[in-house]
């Protein structure tokens, strides 16, 4: 099963944003491998390429099953204001964001041929054979997908906002700054930390804008190995050392104030937001 194990990160990429969940995501990976496992050697000559399929098709019929979607009429052209190479890149790589809002809009089929293609760069040849459809009508399913993600992108100042919130927040932890972090959480703001992440070994929950912000204060020795990143399409603080995700830092934001701060060090749960589901800044 080496070969399985070499592309399991990528399986899981896939599979999250076909699916947008983590635990959907690892049920589909997990049915690749006992698939593989029943395979005959012999019948599998690319192993990324036939484990990509596999995975595709066990995604499409697990959308197919949470709900019956009007499939597109593939008659109608496409439209009109395609993106070009560059254009389409940049939207490619901004999916991690804006796919798990997005997509859920959209048929199965749709989904599937925008994720494989303009994601992960699967031939759409390849895709129609997945889906059973002909090559320029899986482009156009593609395109319609591309054509909806593409209307969502309008700039969203309330997601800038946040961002230079948690920005301020990083900055102010690594000049041990109590004032500038009292200043940025909202009075009941809350933290908490799952037990990898306290020192008593067991999960801890705080409340109060004062408590919270000389917790964050012990976090000052950190700070300087964080970086601001996306999780979840939402901003938070990624802390690495030796390449290796150490700690994840969410937030839930309103009103221009942090409300909650959750700390996770849970070696499973990091593990699941290293494989993708974190992202740099926008």
């Amino acid at each position: 099963m080496d070969d399985f194990e070499a592309h399991r990160a990528y399986l899981h990429a896939v599979a999250y944003r076909m699916l947008g969940s983590a635990s959907d995501a690892e049920d589909a990976v997990q049915e690749a491998w006992l698939r593989l496992a029943r395979a005959e050697p012999d019948d599998i000559l690319n192993a990324r390429a036939w484990l990509t399929t596999v995975v595709a098709r066990v995604c499409l019929d697990m959308l197919r099953s949470r709900t019956t979607r009007r499939e597109v009429v593939l008659d109608e052209p496409p439209p009109a204001d395609q993106p070009g190479p560059e254009e389409e890149a940049i939207l490619a790589d901004s999916v991690g964001v804006a796919l798990l809002v997005v997509l859920d809009t959209l048929s199965p089929a749709e989904r599937l041929a925008f994720v494989l293609h303009d994601t992960f760069r699967v031939p759409f040849d390849r895709i129609a054979a997945i889906l059973g459809r002909t090559v320029p009508a899986t482009r156009m399913l593609a395109s319609r997908a591309r054509h909806r993600v593409r209307a969502s992108q309008a700039p969203d100042p309330e997601a800038s906002g946040r961002w230079r919130i948690v920005e301020a927040f990083l900055a102010a932890s690594r000049r041990g700054d109590f004032a500038a972090l009292l200043d940025l959480l909202d009075p009941d703001a809350t933290a908490r930390a799952d037990a990898f992440a306290s020192p008593s070994g067991s999960p801890v929950q705080v409340t109060g804008a004062d408590t919270v912000a000389r917790r964050a204060l012990m976090f000052s020795d950190r700070a300087p190995h964080g970086r601001v990143g996306l999780v979840d399409g939402a901003p938070a603080i990624l802390v690495t050392s030796h390449g290796r995700l150490v700690t994840a830092l969410t937030f839930r934001i309103a009103a221009g104030r942090i409300v909650a701060v959750d700390v996770v060090a849970d070696p499973d749960r990091l593990e699941r937001i290293d494989r993708g589901l974190a992202r740099d800044t926008p």
